[in-house]
């Protein structure tokens, strides 16, 4: 398989073109943010890397094909005609999902079994045999029908990828991994100044930060799917892990994280460790609204409750008020980015954001409310 691959990696809306950024520095080709995924084309050796690499890609998906489906026949037909034997062998389970979007074919169950029949009905002729086993490797089968398009992919994932391997469990509400990733990356955060987060919860915001200031691929502590596909070489796996530890830095870096509730301290403490970080952050039982820090600069990046899900609404305006109080006093050079959905937001804090960019966690409509403290302010 010497021709290039096609890509498609879905994203939490909001992160496509931090991801893709991700991706234009694993230097992949054609690069091309959509709502809700990202576009690229590479090697096989890209697959791999894409998986170990990404921090805000939610899983890799590889593109089989698209095609007019404006009939049930027509998805049959297209889904027959591509080559399902490259790829799946003759024992490996094949099982079908996906989602449709202004199609005619809106029945995704319908759909499921059209593509599993059609792609049994090739692989069956393929492999002469009348029944497939399905006893062997997963090959996950993913489609989307947007309009009168079908595209059919592979999952070499597995388990999405903000299932990095470091937390096996969480506090309340906790903040997907990829998310917390793509708020430390819009933050610009490189290492070099101290990084906070005073709402730390079970620690991924800093165990992220730890993670992109150490250069750190966040896929090293798990597994994939594609590992155990034949059709890819087993050495492009040892060959990318080395390259990316390669690649990892060593300094020391200023990161701490603060929360009210020990247990959550005690938890992120324990991801740390498993995520190998323990010795980059700094966690202790703190009260967000006495918040300080010492130095000229540095920058806080946190994901506050939105009196939704942990705490009542009056809860989180006075939590929110509190910690405007506390921003009024931090010097000049320091940055903030806060991600909540609560709409008033701005009111409560007492300050209006220098800059706002629109996030979802989860299903969940929220903002990245961005400040920083100049000459002149309090």
């Amino acid at each position: 398989m010497g021709e290039l691959l096609t890509f498609a990696v879905p994203t939490l809306f909001g992160l496509e073109g931090v991801c893709a950024d991700e991706m234009r520095r694993l230097k992949l080709p054609e690069v091309r943010a959509e709502n809700g995924r990202v576009l690229g084309r590479g090697t096989e050796a890209d697959l791999v890397r894409l998986n170990l690499n990404l921090r805000t890609g939610e899983r890799v998906l590889l593109v089989l094909g698209s095609f007019p489906a404006g009939s049930f026949d027509a998805l049959f037909e297209g889904t027959r005609a591509l080559a399902w034997e490259r790829y799946i062998p003759r024992d490996g389970k094949f099982p079908v999902k996906g989602y449709s979007l202004n199609s005619k074919l809106h029945s995704v169950p319908d759909c499921q079994a059209i593509i599993k029949k059609a792609v049994a009905t090739r692989l069956g002729k393929r492999y002469q045999l009348n029944t497939l086993p399905e006893t062997g490797e997963l090959f996950q089968i993913q489609f989307s029908l947007m309009g009168d398009t079908a595209t059919l992919m592979l999952d070499t994932s597995g388990a999405g990828l903000y299932k990095r391997g470091y937390r096996a469990q969480g506090v309340a509400a906790p903040l997907r991994e990829t998310l917390a990733a793509g708020l430390v990356l819009l933050s610009r955060y490189r290492g070099r100044d101290p990084f906070c987060d005073p709402f730390c919860g079970s620690g991924t915001i800093a165990i992220e930060a730890a993670l992109i200031a150490k250069n750190r691929a966040p896929g090293l502590s798990r597994r994939f799917s594609a590992e155990r596909w034949k059709w890819l070489d087993r050495k492009l796996w040892h060959q990318a892990a080395d390259e990316a530890m390669d690649q990892e830095y060593d300094n020391r870096y200023e990161i701490w994280g603060g929360d009210i509730d020990p247990a959550a301290i005690e938890l992120a403490r324990h991801n740390a460790a498993l995520a190998e970080v323990d010795d980059t952050i700094s966690f202790e039982v703190a009260d967000a609204t006495r918040f300080h820090w010492g130095g000229a600069q540095g920058r806080i990046v946190t994901n506050p409750p939105y009196g939704e899900r942990v705490m009542e609404r009056k809860e989180a305006e006075d939590l929110y008020r509190a910690f405007g109080k506390v921003w009024n006093l931090f010097p000049e050079g320091w940055k903030l980015f806060l991600l909540s959905s609560h709409t008033e937001f701005e009111r409560t804090f007492g300050h209006r954001a220098v800059r706002k960019r629109k996030l979802y966690n989860g299903m969940l409509k929220c903002d990245l409310f961005m400040y920083w403290q100049e000459r002149g302010r309090p």
